[in-house]
């Protein structure tokens, strides 16, 4: 049997509807109830029509709720809940979570994670289900091998990847401890169900304008249902995040550089080139930077404030904090000069521009200053450095800007070893090239910069 809606129709049309089609029903099965509840309210002389169905079939409880994104010119309305409200909503009333989708981004992994903390989440586990086969972007997979690594200790849930298939599903089970359980038996007691990735309950700029929509179902069997596909692809098809070593990443655009006027990107094509061209004067360049736990050792000894960590050093004005992409990159003397202390062959000159070649394909000109050419830094611009260098781990999920780093007392913005450690890398290689760029009558050197894992084989 099947119902067709108008609705625009008048109240009384409606009453009339209800009795009829319930009258109806009672004759066809007795055992089937449907109760309809009509709010309705006055726009434009037309009649807007709420309808929520809330039946009993066989007795089996019926409930959904459409779910909506809040999108102009789609505003969600007084009546209308967004997926991502719907969530918390739910969050908040359940003592166990799993969550299936295909997609996640680092700024929902961060929020789960806030959430969870804030509401003691007894169990949650995450199962990610397109990257084995796509790649994952390297900030998410960071972030969600961290979100693991926490849950797994303290014995609250983990994070899973899909790797029989693509799964595109987008899942969001909520379930509670039936209190006369004796064996403490977890029952599932709603779901989300839609179009929406886990991103939605955090948008950011990629997701911002992509509307979602999605069910919330209480449905018993429907629930019953959603439980078993879960646990199947939890045990038929997919792995902790840590057991996933052969799942490819992916490498995210570095931002930081974006409208900086000095600082241009080339071709895929010329990147090669340059790198055909490269000579054997080469110099590895150490990243000098604290272990997370000597990040407070103020002591001239632990790079906490110079090197990549100059930041945080006294301000050059009391109105304004160091940017936190300053950087004061010093290079050894046992990298730049023979043992006699004369300099080595075919390191830059001092105050002489030349040409890098960035191994992501951006270019900018740099020189050696100060004392013995000890200061590697950009020309004309202090932060070029920094943002190259600082913005490709915090693009890698590995340190978030600070905005104010003066206000960073806990110094969560600060560069350490681990952070290095994870990245797979913790010195520079510049390695000269046999070409040279004529610009403005001048005649510059190009060298090759990089900051790549692997890159220690390449020093050898």
């Amino acid at each position: 049997m099947s119902l067709s809606i108008n609705w625009t129709m008048k109240p009384t049309i409606w009453t009339s509807l209800y009795e009829n089609w319930k009258h109806s029903l009672e004759e066809v099965d007795a055992s089937f109830f449907v109760r309809i509840a009509v709010i309705w309210i006055e726009k434009r002389s037309n009649y807007v029509i709420l309808v929520i169905f809330e039946g009993i079939l066989h007795g089996r409880t019926i409930y959904m709720e459409l779910l909506y994104s809040n999108i102009l010119p789609l505003r969600t309305t007084e009546q209308q809940r967004t997926i991502a409200d719907c969530f918390r909503a739910q969050l908040m009333r359940a003592d166990s979570v799993d969550i299936a989708v295909g997609y996640v981004s680092r700024a929902s992994l961060e929020e789960i994670d806030r959430l969870t903390d804030e509401l003691h989440a007894a169990h949650i586990v995450l199962t990610i289900g397109m990257y084995y086969i796509e790649g994952m972007p390297e900030s998410a997979y960071r972030t969600a091998m961290h979100l693991n690594e926490k849950w797994m200790r303290s014995g609250v849930g983990e994070v899973r990847i899909v790797k029989s298939f693509k799964y595109h599903g987008k899942v969001y089970l909520f379930s509670k401890e039936r209190a006369d359980a004796e064996n403490h038996e977890v029952m599932p007691v709603s779901a989300i169900i839609g179009s929406a990735n886990f991103g939605v309950i955090k948008p950011e700029a990629a997701n911002l304008r992509q509307y979602e929509t999605a069910v919330l179902v209480e449905e018993a069997q429907v629930l019953q249902d959603t439980k078993e596909l879960i646990q199947n692809l939890n045990t038929r098809c997919s792995d902790n995040i840590a057991n996933v070593t052969d799942m490819r990443l992916v490498r995210e655009l570095n931002v930081s550089l974006t409208g900086v006027d000095t600082v241009s990107q080339i071709p895929q094509a010329d990147l090669h080139y340059y790198e055909s061209h490269a000579t054997a004067v080469r110099f590895p360049l150490p990243v000098k930077v604290p272990a997370y736990d000597e990040r407070m050792m103020d002591d001239n000894r632990h790079y906490t404030k110079s090197n990549l960590n100059v930041c945080y050093a006294a301000p050059r004005s009391a109105r304004k904090p160091r940017d936190w992409y300053e950087t004061q990159f010093t290079v050894s003397t046992s990298v730049r000069c023979e043992p006699d202390g004369t300099p080595k062959y075919g390191y830059p000159q001092k105050n002489v521009p030349f040409v890098v070649i960035t191994d992501d394909g951006y270019t900018f000109k740099c020189h050696t200053t100060s004392q013995n050419n000890k200061q590697f830094s950009a020309v004309g611009d202090e932060l070029i450095l920094g943002r190259w260098l600082k913005g490709r781990l915090a693009a890698a999920g590995l340190v978030t800007p600070v905005n104010d780093t003066s206000a960073d007392h806990d110094r969560q913005g600060m560069i350490t070893k681990e952070m290095l450690d994870e990245y797979g890398c913790n010195s520079l290689l510049l390695t000269k090239t046999d070409c040279q760029i004529h610009e403005d009558g001048s005649t510059l050197d190009v060298w090759l910069l990089s900051f790549k894992k692997g890159l220690e084989d390449e020093q050898e």
